[in-house]
């Protein structure tokens, strides 16, 4: 354990896409260091599985469908009344696709922009509403290197990650007054079953040289959890408005 174990002792916090990859792993590390949490999925049995692994007690895991729309507010409305307001928030759900920009159809486009830009403002929205969180909680959306670095076939993903990345300046401002901290993480490549379904079908030799843009090597799951539970906490309570690359030295070459 990276951090003291009692370093979120006492916040509540949501975590979308928990069911597996980034946001299962960041699920585990919060509630290792004594967060409680609000756990969301598409998939049932999943997501079960991860609550079944978060130490500590009192955590809730709800199935929810990020799909854009009025009802993840009214969500976070529901699990916040009456409750203890929320700390933190980590959007890790995202869908991918790695496609020619002339092989690529619209409902490829929308689904991927509902799952990540569209999400992310409908979880916003919630979290702007008074009693959802608390003054000085921290929101913090997943987005990608691929929003700064030019690649064939990743034209939308790249562009929804831009997307995050802009909202994400435009809130810190917006939700300042009221010590709201709004940030992204610019993750490089992550070894998880998302990850690999993006390469598959890929040759090798490119699967390899892309691996080989990243200085230090492919990144793991809790390499981007230990940067959240940073940001989430009153360790980072003066970031606010910044994009944070977690990728292994990709942008610097």
């Amino acid at each position: 354990m990276i951090f003291h174990p009692s370093l979120l002792v006492g916040q509540r916090i949501v975590v979308t896409g928990a069911s597996s990859g980034i946001g299962r792993a960041t699920a585990i590390v919060l509630a290792n260091h004594g967060a409680q949490l609000v756990i969301t999925g598409r998939d049932p049995q999943r997501l079960a599985a991860t609550l079944s692994e978060l130490a500590g007690e009192g955590h809730l895991a709800r199935e929810l469908d990020l799909d854009g729309s009025d009802a993840i507010a009214e969500f976070l409305k529901e699990i916040t009344t009456g409750q203890q307001p929320l700390s933190g928030l980590f959007h890790a759900a995202g869908v991918e696709l790695l496609r020619p920009m002339k092989l690529s159809k619209a409902q490829q486009t929308a689904q991927v922009f509902s799952s990540s830009i569209h999400s992310a403002l409908a979880l916003a929205r919630g979290c702007a509403l008074r009693g959802v969180m608390q003054d000085g909680a921290a929101l913090l959306f997943m987005s990608s290197v691929a929003a700064q670095r030019g690649q064939a076939g990743m034209a939308v993903y790249a562009a929804a990650k831009a997307a995050i990345d802009g909202m994400v300046r435009a809130l810190a401002v917006e939700l300042a007054p009221r010590g709201l901290r709004v940030n992204s993480i610019a993750a490089g490549a992550v070894q998880t079953e998302m990850h690999e379904r993006l390469l598959q079908g890929l040759p090798e030799t490119a699967v390899q040289a892309y691996a080989e843009r990243h200085p230090l090597g492919l990144g793991k799951p809790e390499d981007i959890a230990q940067v959240v539970a940073f940001l989430l906490s009153d360790a980072g309570r003066w970031v606010s408005g910044a994009t944070w690359a977690v990728d292994g030295g990709y942008l610097a070459r």
